[in-house]
């Protein structure tokens, strides 16, 4: 437990120093204890996705993060502000994608679950978050964090970011993307914000409540005329929840 105090305080301290490029278009430097069901699900040691956790031994991400790779490529870090320092760093024992992922659209049903090889030690900034049994309404608050970038075409960091978007009506959404966008997808936008390419697999959550599984965008970030697109957790929940019972 001192270890992961000192870890701790030692990802605030790098977060509050000056300099440190910014990812989630628009956003600002978060803590994990203020997000503390972030995860980043790690592709041979380095950041590749974001992930949610669910419970000790089960974190969410997208579909399209995974794409039928084998488990032993991936490991989950959790509890650190910073995506490849501290915290607690568990190896994947098994990954199951959504069986219908991309077959109405390219990202319909962009989701998966993921079985940790050893449990999480749950307490100071490691906490699992509840799914939302239904969809936000237009215009409901909801923040996203992750690490991943600032602008398209961006450079890599390590500093966890988060934002403060606003759910996008469901017809808005599907005009902007010529319809489509499925039922199991829910948009999410703001002013120029937006989570971006690296910020994939994290959480959307408004009131308390997990509502998204960052997806896909367009080819750019913070677009004025494309909100990003998410999986929507309400719709996937039932699917989510059987698939974790079988495991």
């Amino acid at each position: 437990m001192f270890v992961q105090w000192i870890l701790l305080i030692c990802s605030a301290a790098l977060i509050s120093s000056k300099g440190l490029p910014e990812r989630i278009v628009g956003g600002q430097s978060v803590s994990i204890l203020s997000v503390p069901w972030q995860a980043s699900l790690q592709k041979f040691g380095g950041h590749f996705c974001g992930a949610v956790i669910y419970s000790e031994k089960i974190v969410l991400t997208a579909a399209h993060c995974t794409k039928r790779n084998p488990p032993y490529m991936f490991s989950v870090r959790v509890g650190s502000s910073i995506s490849g320092f501290g915290g607690q760093v568990v190896k994947v024992s098994q990954i199951l994608e959504h069986e219908s992922f991309g077959r109405s659209f390219e990202y319909s049903n962009d989701i998966a679950v993921i079985q940790l090889q050893s449990n999480l030690i749950m307490g100071f900034g490691v906490r699992s978050i509840p799914l939302a049994d239904s969809s936000p309404q237009p215009g409901s608050s909801a923040f996203v964090s992750g690490w991943g970038l600032i602008e398209y075409h961006g450079k890599d960091s390590t500093t966890l970011l988060g934002t403060t978007l606003a759910i996008v009506d469901r017809d808005s959404c599907m005009s902007s993307y010529r319809g489509r966008i499925s039922k199991d997808m829910i948009c999410a936008s703001a002013p120029g914000k937006d989570s971006c390419r690296g910020d994939s697999g994290g959480p959307l959550v408004s009131d308390g409540k997990l509502v998204g599984i960052v997806s896909f965008g367009p080819q750019g970030c913070a677009l004025s005329e494309f909100p990003g697109v998410y999986a929507n957790v309400a719709e996937l929940k039932p699917w989510i929840v059987e698939t974790i019972q079988h495991l």
